[in-house]
């Protein structure tokens, strides 16, 4: 009886433990995503909190044989100038138009915010920095997922030529669609987070997000979001509204 009623008071304890992740980003930090009091948002911050406060928070994901990779479906925007597209935004449709007339020779990715150096990176000046290569799955909230090789800079690369200030705790990703998503820094900073600019041995397709798109192997693909040509830095967290995941009726962390 004694080591039973141990058991149940362990369990009523990591219960009670579990409860108050919900509000939490990273520890000793309660700036995170907001519920908004809505019981579905309240389970992503609960979900969140508890994959920052029990999960190892360098461990990767799983990378696979190039005997393995699959097919893999472009889905969402697959043209940011095509204006028949649901996400189809002027202003950005015509500047990518332009861009990929060129060949994307003058694309430019702006880190802005939080950074000591805020700066533009060429193509060629990613390309120049540390390279990663690895053969990961993208797996879909739709429920399907697929293998595929993406090739680019590390994430964390970027952030350091950049100067990431110490107070920096979310990045925010905007794209020339009607897009914007962020992730935190423990994200950002993982390994296999890079910015993608090759996928399985070519350049990155404009169907993928050409050219370049994030990949963030820890969580849901559509965080991995496409097209992207500016990174803000903040010390708080910020909801980019109707162009974000949570005004949009998804969580704003997605992890796996």
């Amino acid at each position: 009886m004694a080591s039973n009623g141990g058991g149940v008071l362990a369990r009523r304890s990591l219960i009670t433990g579990l409860a108050g992740l919900g509000g939490l980003s990273l520890a000793g930090c309660s700036d995170g995503p907001p519920s908004y009091g809505d019981v579905l948002r309240m389970g992503d911050a609960f979900t969140y909190g508890a994959f920052r406060r029990l999960m190892p928070r360098r461990g990767l994901v799983r990378e696979y044989d190039h005997s393995e990779i699959t097919s893999i479906l472009a889905i969402g925007t697959t043209n940011p100038a095509n204006s028949a597209e649901p996400l189809f935004q002027p202003q950005g449709g015509a500047a990518f138009d332009r861009l990929r007339a060129g060949g994307f020779a003058d694309w430019k990715l702006s880190v802005e915010g939080k950074v000591a150096r805020p700066r533009t990176f060429s193509l060629a000046d990613l390309k120049a920095l540390p390279q990663r290569s690895q053969i990961t799955k993208h797996t879909c909230e739709e429920g399907w997922s697929a293998i595929a090789q993406w090739t680019g800079t590390p994430l964390k690369a970027v952030l350091e030529a950049a100067g990431v200030l110490p107070s920096a705790r979310y990045l925010t990703f905007f794209t020339y669609d009607a897009t914007a998503d962020g992730i935190d820094m423990l994200d950002a900073l993982h390994p296999q987070t890079i910015l993608a600019y090759g996928m399985n041995g070519g350049d990155l397709p404009v169907a993928h997000g050409a050219p370049v798109r994030l990949r963030v192997e820890t969580q849901l693909g559509y965080k991995s979001l496409k097209y992207i040509h500016r990174i803000v830095a903040t010390d708080r967290f910020y909801d980019p509204g109707k162009l974000g995941p949570i005004q949009n009726g998804w969580a704003w962390y997605a992890g796996i």
